[in-house]
C-alpha cells in the first residue's frame, strides 16, 4: 500500500497558512503545499456554531511523517485545536508521486 497522503489544515488567515506551509516544505514534511486563501468555515466550537473566514492548506506528504507533521503544525498554529486531517492518495502520476517521495525524505 502506498503511503502518500493529502493533509488538510485550516489556518486563521493566509499569512499564518503561508508561514506553516513554508516550514513544512523547508523541513521536508511536505513536498508541496497549496494555499486556498479564503474559505468560509462553519463549525461547532464551545457549544456555539461559528462562521469564520479561514485559509486552507492542501499538503502533499507521506503517512510515516504524519505524527511529526501534526506536532510541527501544533507548534506553529494559533488555534488551540487546529484541524489536521489526512487522506490517502489512491492514485496519480507515477512521476509526481516519485517526486513527492523524494521531496519528503528525512
Amino acid at each position: 500500500m502506498a503511503d502518500e497522503i493529502i493533509v488538510l489544515i485550516t489556518a486563521s488567515n493566509k499569512d499564518e497558512a503561508a508561514t506553516i506551509g513554508k516550514v513544512l516544505v523547508d523541513e521536508c514534511f511536505a513536498a508541496c503545499v497549496n494555499i486556498v486563501p479564503e474559505v468560509r468555515s462553519l463549525f461547532s466550537w464551545e457549544g456555539k456554531t461559528q462562521d469564520e473566514q479561514e485559509s486552507l492548506l492542501i499538503i502533499k506528504s507521506r503517512l510515516p511523517l504524519l505524527e511529526q507533521l501534526i506536532a510541527r503544525v501544533k507548534s506553529l498554529h494559533s488555534y488551540t485545536v487546529p484541524e489536521v486531517i489526512a487522506l490517502p492518495i489512491v492514485g496519480g502520476s507515477a512521476d509526481y508521486l516519485n517526486w513527492l517521495r523524494e521531496a519528503t525524505k528525512k
